[in-house]
């Protein structure tokens, strides 16, 4: 998708600052963090949100999957702690209309959403 910004920051059209990278995934830091540690974690081929997971792209989604502690271990909250969203659609709050994990941590996060 031409338009996506995740997928320019893919392309390295948008600039970011990766945390971890692979022929799969991509991690960088989010640009409005809401904790110490705030990673975006997206797969590295559109896909618009959960709802268009598929046995096409499962592989991407997976491998996103294992990602996520390489990125805890190297964001320092593997062993105390941390979140993982993924907002689908409007009213789950998705702005970017390409998955993305936000990986959050660093602090005693709350129970309230």
């Amino acid at each position: 998708m031409s338009d996506c910004l995740f997928c320019k920051i893919i392309k390295g059209e948008v600039p970011s600052t990766k945390v971890y990278e692979n022929d799969y995934v991509l991690a960088f830091k989010d640009i409005h963090p809401v904790a110490p540690v705030h990673v975006l974690l997206i797969p590295k081929i559109h896909i618009d949100n959960l709802n268009c997971v598929t046995e096409d792209n499962i592989e991407y989604i997976s491998k996103l999957q294992i990602a996520i502690k390489e990125v805890a271990k190297i964001c320092g909250v593997k062993d105390e702690g941390y979140r993982v969203i993924c907002n689908t659609g409007e009213n789950g709050g998705q702005v970017v209309h390409h998955i993305h994990y936000h990986l959050i941590g660093g602090k005693k996060l709350g129970s309230k959403i």
